[in-house]
């Protein structure tokens, strides 16, 4: 029955799920899993900040990078995530196809750097898009294929209808459907309200994240989640600082251990130890960027069915496909897999079988080769 209760708990995480719930799980004792964080440095090969130009000030984009040849592919992580939630399946993606990646911090997220962080407008990031690609290559570009999650799936769409990367080669979206997301902004506040305001270090954010569902892969959470969560800049005892660590996080009553410690005991001392330490916090407040969140959105089906670019569409369950979208698959205007037993962080849950779809597409599409001895 308590396996019963994970499992559901799991499935039944709403389809924006980078604004999901903290919903509670319980885990059984003795589970012992290993959440340090990993370097970005094991998945990417190089990492730097592009400079733009912006309304007289200068810009800063973080950017992750692997590969010296092929097409590009430009990597839009989801709301709250970063550039790091695409570092295992970069790794994937590398030695499957001859190409280069690119993987950014958005506006107001990462390690990014902008004057105005709170314009979280379509608009304004799509331009971020074409302003960057615009640094990175200058007059000449290679061909890009902008591959985007959830609210980067947003902003790949509406980069690529603005014709802000004029290489554009192709266009491929993770699990983001305009009637799903528009029918989850009414409780999107509440799940955010749900979710721990504060962790008492990067690696119990890392479990959290991982037991509560939000990501289904410890590798990828042990790298993503740094991208993630910040140290506080006040120590818990200050005022303004949230008190819930591990409200994310039930841990089952055990028998007293070997030393006979209890785990009230441990958690007193647990309690007192985080009190001389700084916590750490999301490094955005995705609940004050609520209104940009229907732009995102509305009218995003329409858009990417004019987007005038091969484009795939992939989907943690065909559940989230809504009318437009069904009539335009069925006219062949966009190929689309389904990719089971995975949650809605889809490339990282399952960075292998996203490798895979991505791959086939674009070497059906001749826009690259697999590499020798693959598949």
């Amino acid at each position: 029955m308590e396996k019963q209760l994970q499992l559901n708990l799991l499935s039944s995480k709403p389809p924006m799920a980078d604004l999901q719930s903290g919903s509670k799980l319980r885990m059984g004792p003795g589970r012992k899993r290993d959440f340090t964080p990993l370097p970005w440095s094991q998945y990417f090969e190089t990492m730097e900040d592009v400079e733009v130009e912006n309304d007289n000030s200068k810009d800063t984009f973080r950017i992750y990078s692997s590969g010296s040849q092929g097409p590009v592919l430009l990597l839009l992580h989801g709301g709250g995530h970063s550039a790091l939630s695409w570092a295992v399946f970069t790794s994937v993606i590398c030695s499957r196809i001859n190409c280069r990646v690119v993987a950014m911090d958005l506006r107001g997220h990462g390690d990014t750097t902008v004057k105005n962080p709170d314009d979280l407008s379509a608009e304004t990031m799509a331009k971020d898009i074409g302003k960057v690609v615009e640094a990175l290559y200058s007059e000449n570009p290679p061909p890009i294929m902008i591959i985007g999650h959830s609210m980067g799936g947003a902003i790949a769409v509406h980069t690529a209808a603005a014709n802000h990367v004029p290489s554009l080669l192709g266009l491929c979206v993770i699990d983001v459907v305009e009637g799903t997301a528009m029918d989850a902004l009414n409780s999107m506040q509440n799940f955010l309200r749900s979710r721990p305001k504060t962790f008492k270090s990067v690696e119990n954010a890392i479990e959290w994240s991982v037991k509560s569902g939000q990501i289904r892969n410890v590798e990828s959470a042990r790298v993503s989640m740094v991208g993630q969560v910040k140290k506080c800049d006040e120590p818990l005892s200050s005022p303004g600082v949230s008190k819930g660590i591990s409200e994310g996080i039930i841990e089952e009553e055990e028998e007293e251990d070997e030393e006979g410690e209890s785990n009230h005991k441990r958690k007193k001392d647990d309690d007192q130890e985080i009190k001389k330490e700084n916590l750490y916090t999301w490094r955005i407040e995705l609940s004050k960027t609520e209104k940009y969140w229907e732009g995102w959105f509305k009218g995003l089906s329409s858009l990417f069915l004019t987007c005038h670019v091969p484009k795939l569409l992939l989907l943690a369950g065909v559940d989230r496909l809504d009318k437009d979208l069904t009539i335009g698959q069925m006219q062949g205007k966009f190929q689309m897999q389904v990719l089971p037993e995975c949650g809605h962080a889809v490339h990282e849950d399952v960075p292998e079988k996203v490798a895979d779809a991505l791959a086939t597409f674009m070497v059906r599409h001749k826009f690259t080769e697999f590499k020798e001895g693959f598949p």
